[in-house]
């Protein structure tokens, strides 16, 4: 593991760090908070990025990322040539909130007597209109788990808002959840945007600094604070030195 900071006394910036590990990038957050390294550091070829942060109050609102990323990715193919790839392990704050919504706006539609849809005015529905969240047979998988609710997105619903994360800990549960969840975190960091920008605060940060989206990983945050904001899932964001400027 390596700390990579800003170098030299008086900097007032902290470019982040990067956790060193072999073949592949790492998928797990405790692959990178973990305190035994999985390998030496000679023998690394992923350098990934999990903090970066001012350390003085006047930096706040200054966007030093694509220039301190760089400077970093710079000086650790510098010091060691042999690290080849360099990604983030990242959070993805508001997938669940946003999904959680977009379930209970949907599955309250799908409640509706067709007459009364007709008669409902622009006012009452406002800006929310019919979509099929759900695949058949993600919802033939869903309605085979003995939970209550009407429809498959009723039940996904009550999963994902219990508050003892009974979903997290069930083989079968994950199994049925796992296709939706992934396939609709893909279309929240793809496509959701806001003013322009992607609506995910964390991949905006990335994308605006000349990243590019890698993997999704289930459960790689098991955590209270992991499973209540994006259930669990983590993304790597892949930086290539040679695209920033041209993806930025």
């Amino acid at each position: 593991m390596a700390s990579l900071g800003s170098g030299g006394k008086g900097k007032s910036y902290t470019p982040g760090r990067a956790k060193m590990r072999m073949g592949s990038v790492a998928r797990r957050a405790m692959e990178v908070l973990g305190d035994n390294p999985p390998i030496r550091e000679s023998e690394a070829t992923c350098a990934l990025f999990y903090s970066i942060s001012a350390t003085q109050p006047g930096l706040a609102g200054i966007n030093l990322g694509k220039f301190l990323i760089k400077r970093v990715i710079e000086f650790v193919k510098k010091d060691m040539p042999h690290i080849s790839t360099f990604a983030t392990l990242s959070p993805i704050p508001g997938y669940l909130q946003w999904l959680l919504s977009k379930l209970a706006s949907q599955s309250k539609l799908v409640s509706l007597k067709a007459a009364e849809m007709v008669h409902l005015s622009s006012e009452t529905v406002g800006s929310t209109f019919r979509e099929d969240l759900l695949r058949p047979e993600e919802e033939k998988a869903i309605l085979s788990l003995a939970v209550d609710g009407k429809s498959a997105m009723d039940v996904m619903l009550n999963l994902l808002t219990s508050s003892n994360f009974e979903w997290a800990q069930s083989v079968n549960m994950l199994e049925a959840l796992q296709p939706p969840l992934m396939r609709l975190c893909a279309r929240y960091l793809c496509q959701e945007k806001k003013r322009g920008k992607a609506l995910d605060s964390v991949g905006n940060f990335h994308l605006q600094n000349g990243a590019t989206i890698g993997q999704l990983n289930l459960m790689a945050d098991r955590s209270e604070k992991g499973l209540n904001q994006s259930a669990g899932i983590m993304v790597n964001h892949i930086y290539r030195l040679d695209k920033i400027e041209e993806n930025a």
